[in-house]
């Protein structure tokens, strides 16, 4: 199916739902979702963005900015994961209490604002993953429009692209509760952590990346090509300074580079089934 033809159908389910409120995180997926909203249903389409501690100020300052461009209206609310109960213990389904949590006050709010439906930016790759929260989408009747019009990664950055988005190419990004492994419990003093040093790799011009948070130890997932950037000379030597400073006591880079969801890989086959 050409790509325009895909695009199409999107728009099809869209027109169906009347009325929407997205789950709207300022990512490739949600902001294509949101745009595909506006344009097909215009103030009959709302994005709600939860702002927590999981989630970065340049990250939910970029989602405002989005949302001015595509023009949809755009709510803020202010949420805690970590005063989820049984999130903060992080065990393997974590995302899905965080996003029975977030789909129960979305739907909320679409009722309060008489809108039909909430919608979010799962896609059709996500179903082939490790994907908790696909589980409370379900349970909550939360559509979700580009899975259902078929929707990979690869389509739904070339579709943002001919609609001229501007995150088109934006690097996969994660909450950043997902810097730690399953069973450490997270707090707010961690997660800032994370933050920091992931702000100074940001800094260095690098764009797709990841700081694991191991208790007294960072390790370091940058794309294999980048590695030679902290590895050399003063880069070295001032990153070992910095992640001190911001309370590592050892620094460590993972040479087998950035991959999305590493921290799946000590599950066992029936952890990773997905519902």
């Amino acid at each position: 199916m050409e790509i325009e033809d895909k695009l199409s159908k999107l728009k099809e389910i869209v027109s169906k739902l009347g009325s929407v409120v997205v789950a709207f995180s300022g990512g490739v997926d949600s902001t294509l979702v949101a745009k595909v909203c506006y344009d097909t249903l215009r103030d009959n389409s709302m994005a709600v963005t939860a702002r927590s501690e999981t989630y970065p100020d340049f990250e939910f300052k970029e989602s405002q900015k989005l949302a001015r461009e595509i023009g949809i209206k755009h709510l803020v609310v202010d949420t805690s994961e970590l005063a989820i109960e049984g999130f903060a213990n992080n065990p393997p389904e974590r995302c899905y209490f965080c996003k029975t949590e977030l789909f129960g006050k979305l739907k909320e709010i679409a009722k309060e604002h008489g809108f039909l439906n909430v919608a979010d930016g799962a896609n059709l790759d996500d179903t082939q993953e490790f994907r908790p929260g696909l589980k409370a989408s379900k349970e909550l009747n939360v559509r979700s429009p580009l899975k259902e019009a078929g929707l990979k990664k690869e389509d739904i950055r070339k579709v943002s692209k001919l609609l001229n988005l501007p995150n088109w190419n934006k690097p996969a990004y994660a909450c950043l509760s997902s810097r730690f492994p399953y069973g450490q419990s997270i707090t707010e003093e961690k997660i800032s952590m994370v933050s920091e040093a992931e702000t100074y790799l940001r800094g260095l011009g690098l764009i797709q990346f990841r700081v694991r948070h191991h208790e007294t130890i960072a390790r370091i997932e940058i794309l294999p090509e980048d590695i030679h950037i902290l590895t050399n000379s003063p880069a070295r030597e001032e990153l070992t300074a910095k992640f001190k400073k911001i309370g590592f006591t050892y620094v460590t880079l993972d040479l087998e580079g950035y991959r999305s969801g590493s921290m799946n890989e000590i599950l066992s086959e029936t952890e990773l089934k997905v519902s």
